[in-house]
């Protein structure tokens, strides 16, 4: 007899009998072989079917969660070519996500028409690009991943630009139509978003125009600094001997070397 873990007591292997005979109709005057008082099941991790009775309804994810949370967490599990286990525990990530992204747009602080941040554009043209990519290739899974590194990268920038906010939220609307369309209403729009234009990125919002190194004495790191990513090697090497963290840690002594990789790491030899 297969019985859904729900049935379980709490988080152990052990049958909850009166809501198993409530279960169906025909179990009110079941019986059962106990040990020690107890029922103990052997779990097992099967793909859904009628016959074993682990059926999950979607109307009542639905219900409980929105259409939109159960389309995207479909695309989440996995690529779509590939059979995935179901576990409704991880329905309230997404669910979680989509409530993040609502507070994106819905706020105390208002929309702004001010001009976005060099780093609010990379983080909305890097999406674009990538999701982009990830469609291509029925790769939802990775698209939806990349959803959630924008808004919560847009959340921590304090972003409520309408030239970012505009333009993500009809990106979106493929994977979440329901809220894309109520969120497209509330930014001032009459018309639906299905007659928006679909976003395209712009390499040059993706330019790196500094890099962040980090600053090593001996190989063992200590801060780290940033350049301009067009900088030389001689300029990086007379930066770094004039900044009063390395004039601490050589205390009066010359380096022995100063080791640069372009775009990755800074070693001064003592």
């Amino acid at each position: 007899m297969h019985v859904d873990i729900f049935l379980l007591k709490d988080v152990s292997d052990e049958l909850d009998i009166e809501p198993f005979k409530a279960w169906r109709p025909d179990y009110p005057e079941a019986t059962f072989e106990t040990e020690g008082g107890k029922y103990l099941c052997r779990r097992e991790v099967e793909k859904m079917s009628k016959s074993k009775y682990n059926v999950v309804n979607p109307d009542d994810i639905c219900e409980q969660y929105g259409a939109d949370t159960l389309r995207l967490y479909e695309m989440f599990l996995g690529p779509v070519e590939q059979a995935k286990p179901w576990n409704t525990l991880g329905i309230s990530g997404v669910y979680n996500f989509l409530k993040k992204l609502w507070r994106l747009y819905v706020s105390e602080r208002a929309i702004s028409e001010e001009q976005p941040t060099a780093a609010m554009l990379k983080t909305l043209h890097k999406t674009i690009k990538k999701v982009n990519e990830d469609i291509e290739t029925f790769s939802f899974n990775t698209s939806v991943s990349q959803f959630m590194i924008c808004v919560n990268e847009l959340a921590a920038e304090q972003c409520h630009h309408k030239t970012i906010l505009e333009p993500l939220i009809v990106f979106i609307a493929p994977f979440a139509p329901h809220l894309a369309e109520e969120l497209w209403h509330r930014l001032g729009h009459n018309e639906s978003m299905a007659y928006a234009p679909y976003p395209v990125h712009e390499d040059k919002y993706l330019v790196e125009s500094e890099k962040e190194y980090p600053v090593s004495f001996n190989g063992k790191m200590w801060f780290k600094k940033s350049f301009p990513a067009d900088i030389s090697v001689k300029d990086i090497e007379a930066v770094i001997l004039t900044d009063e963290q390395t004039v601490a840690q050589l205390g009066g002594s010359a380096p022995k070397k100063i080791i640069v990789v372009p775009g990755w790491i800074i070693n001064v030899m003592l």
